[in-house]
């Protein structure tokens, strides 16, 4: 595929760039539409992303409706079908200005304004429509293939709450009509799968206006999340974790120690208590490092693995908050491994190990990357390149693949990152280790060495399910909240043909609650094939126990399983010790 870059050239576009260059020119597409609808209309940014493209565009009083929406794709089609050429051309600073204020463009030239002031702007045009930007796009406008429009939000100008608020138009594209297909089937299916929709269907949580970001997990929802922490604290017992935890309202001067004060007071929560300034958790590391600073410490007492089950609050701002995936307080997985310099890639080798059973259980695929010191980070350049190594040694040693993502690292250390896979393709990023020299300096941590001498203990910060309620989010989804009976809130569900049964469904149901099952008994005077429709596509229990004569007179139960339509009858026995084994090994 050949484009056009800024300097006057065609050339062939690399692979890897060619979705960039074709979703760049949507971009322009789309904006050249807008103009023709909307004379009035001042652009601010259009760039690509990896989910598509976007436009914020100022308005004025206008609001945009569904049908406007479809009106600005129809136009971009007939743009498209114009086939009009796309030709770049480079000016002045001073004409550039001059040419954007001829155009009424105010956001362009105050984006010029914050460039290099001996910069030339390039600029692209196709037909009556320009815009500044580096390029490179396709040559021409038929050149675009499959595109969609897929909806609008409300965007700050230069992402800043003071600065007046814009309509950010979005949409997709793709090089082919059948990619484009493709992706459309992909966001029904997730639709499908919205863990508010499923989460609501199932009685799992509820988000509410009078706490926005504050979730209210529900019994079902509590029975859940309980099973993620049981198997949470199986595998950290296991491997000699202790569990702490540290309070959930700190002064400020344990994060202004940390470091935290200096880089998320934005985002804290404080109050005063007698007289004094105290700040409600955004994390839990702090904590961590007052409980192992309570007690004298030896050589021999590390690696000291510490575990936390600890509820944090960030604020963030409203219009990001969605589901259970962007929350204002959640329950972090955190651990915090205390260890001598010599030991630093035997402890990450085993959290690596411990991370990738977690996500095995739940059938994640998952790659890993190594992010390295950001510009506003603390500490010698000594311990970074140390700590920094210390994770590539470990990620060597394992074998495993990754990629490096400069600058990205933790204020006070490296970290390697986890991102997961889920059903449908989508990449998350849950799990995360970082190696910590700072945190330990700043509050004088020590332990005291074969010799007598005191030295300073190095520290990992990590996480399994990153957030508990994120994590609930993501397996909803990626199950399309049908659970694995381990984790389901209703294990099995007894149905009655008819009232007539009712004592004997009663029998079953104690037998099952007996045995450790979570179950329910559903006798209303309902039509079995509604009452089986409901438990399987609503509540999606994964075993239905149908009670009828033939169960109630030979004492049995006939198993119907929540993915196939085909029904077993057996001993009630033997289908209690079938499930119970299914729960007990997390199968």
């Amino acid at each position: 595929m050949k484009v056009m870059y800024n300097n006057g050239t065609a050339a062939e576009c690399p692979a890897e760039e060619e979705l960039h260059v074709i979703r760049h020119t949507a971009a322009h597409i789309m904006a050249q539409a807008i103009q023709r609808l909307y004379p009035h209309a001042k652009f601010a940014y259009g760039p690509a992303n990896e989910k598509g493209f976007y436009y914020d565009v100022d308005l004025g009083e206008t609001k945009l409706s569904d049908e406007d929406l479809q009106n600005i794709e129809q136009e971009m089609r007939k743009i498209v079908k114009e086939n009009l050429p796309i030709k770049p051309y480079i000016l002045p600073r001073d004409e550039a200005i001059a040419l954007m204020e001829s155009r009424g463009e105010i956001y362009k030239v105050e984006h010029i304004g914050d460039l290099d002031p001996d910069a030339q702007i390039s600029f692209y045009q196709q037909g009556d429509y320009i815009d500044m930007c580096v390029g490179p796009h396709l040559s021409y406008t038929k050149a675009l293939k499959a595109f969609k429009v897929m909806g609008q939000s409300g965007a700050y100008w230069k992402n800043d709450k003071n600065n007046k608020m814009l309509t950010r138009i979005k949409g997709i594209a793709f090089s082919s009509q059948k990619e484009l297909e493709d992706y459309l089937k992909l966001l029904e299916e997730a639709e499908k799968r919205d863990h508010r929709r499923i989460g609501k269907e199932m009685g799992l949580f509820m988000l509410c206006d009078e706490a926005p970001g504050f979730p209210f997990f529900l019994p079902k929802g509590m029975q859940l999340k309980n099973s993620l922490i049981e198997y949470w604290r199986d595998i950290h017992t296991r491997e000699d974790y202790v569990e702490v935890q540290t309070p959930m309202i700190m002064n400020r001067h344990l994060w202004e120690t940390s470091g935290h004060w200096d880089h998320y007071k934005d985002n804290m929560y404080s109050t005063i208590i007698d007289e004094d300034t105290y700040c409600v958790k955004p994390m839990n590391c702090p904590g961590g490092v007052m409980v192992y600073r309570s007690s004298p410490h030896s050589y021999r007492d590390l690696p000291m693995r510490v575990g936390e089950l600890g509820l944090v609050h960030r604020h963030e701002l409203r219009g990001a908050l969605h589901g259970l995936f962007r929350v204002r307080c959640f329950t972090q997985d955190d651990a915090h491994i205390f260890m001598r310099r010599e030991q630093i890639t035997d402890e990450i080798v085993g959290v690596v190990d411990l991370i990738n059973e977690v996500y095995s259980k739940f059938g994640f695929k998952y790659s890993v990357e190594l992010s390295t010191r950001p510009e506003d980070s603390m500490g010698s350049d000594e311990d970074w390149e140390a700590a920094t190594e210390g994770l590539k040694n470990a990620l060597e040693a394992l074998g495993l693949p990754y990629t490096i993502n400069e600058g990205d690292g933790a204020f006070y250390g490296p970290k390697i990152d986890f991102h997961l896979e889920d059903s449908l393709g989508r990449t998350w990023q849950c799990g995360t280790i970082q190696l910590d020299f700072q945190m330990p300096l700043n509050f004088e941590l020590e332990y005291v060495d074969e010799k007598g001498e005191k030295q300073r203990p190095i520290m990992i910060h990590r996480v399994c399910f990153g957030s508990i309620e994120r994590f609930i989010g993501i397996i909803t989804e990626h199950f399309a909240g049908k659970f694995p009976a381990w984790l389901a809130p209703t294990q099995a569900k007894v149905l009655l043909v008819s009232e007539k049964y009712a004592e004997y469904g009663a029998k079953v149901y104690e037998a099952l609650r007996a045995a450790g099952i979570r179950c329910e008994l559903d006798d209303r005077n309902e039509k079995i094939g509604y009452l089986i429709r409901e438990a399987q596509v609503v509540d999606r229990v994964p075993y239905m126990l149908i009670i009828g004569q033939k169960e109630t007179e030979e004492g049995t139960v006939s198993v119907r399983s929540r993915d196939t339509a085909q029904t077993e009858t057996m001993p009630l026995d033997v289908f209690v010790e079938k499930l119970t084994k299914e729960i007990r090994e997390r199968a």
